[in-house]
């Protein structure tokens, strides 16, 4: 199912990018989301697993970007945010003896592939860089 977490990379991320030398807190981009920096955390480790920012700990610890804004692009951010984009199914199983029922899910998954690539097509060529000069 489609959530909030994208919009909360990417705003992560574009902090980040605005500030580049510094290692930001998690209170601090929690402050400029207006969210508990719980969720901050939780989305940082995922980043941080796939080597889009790096961390240090203490007094002085916080997270920046492991590498330059414009290499990353809003299509990588969206790709570790999700598998694939759902609009969701119904909750019970359908019947199988219907003809709408039995090839319903299947062409529900073609429809999401679809739109997932083209989100993918749309955010492909804009680098956080990018996105970023907009603040």
């Amino acid at each position: 199912m489609i959530s909030g977490k994208f919009a909360i990379n990417v705003h992560i991320l574009t902090l980040m990018t605005r500030y580049p030398q510094q290692f930001l807190s998690s209170d601090f981009i929690a402050g400029s989301m207006n969210i508990n920096p719980v969720l901050v955390r939780k989305e940082v480790a995922n980043l941080k697993k796939h080597n889009i920012v790096e961390s240090r700990e203490g007094k002085f610890g916080g997270t920046r970007l492991a590498k330059p804004a414009s290499e990353i692009t809003l299509e990588a951010i969206y790709n570790i945010t999700f598998d694939c984009v759902s609009l969701g199914y119904a909750k019970n199983d359908p019947n199988p003896e219907c003809p709408v029922g039995k090839k319903i899910n299947n062409n529900l998954d073609s429809l999401y592939k679809g739109i997932n690539e083209k989100i993918c097509c749309q955010l492909k060529d804009i680098t956080l860089t990018h996105f970023s000069e907009q603040f």
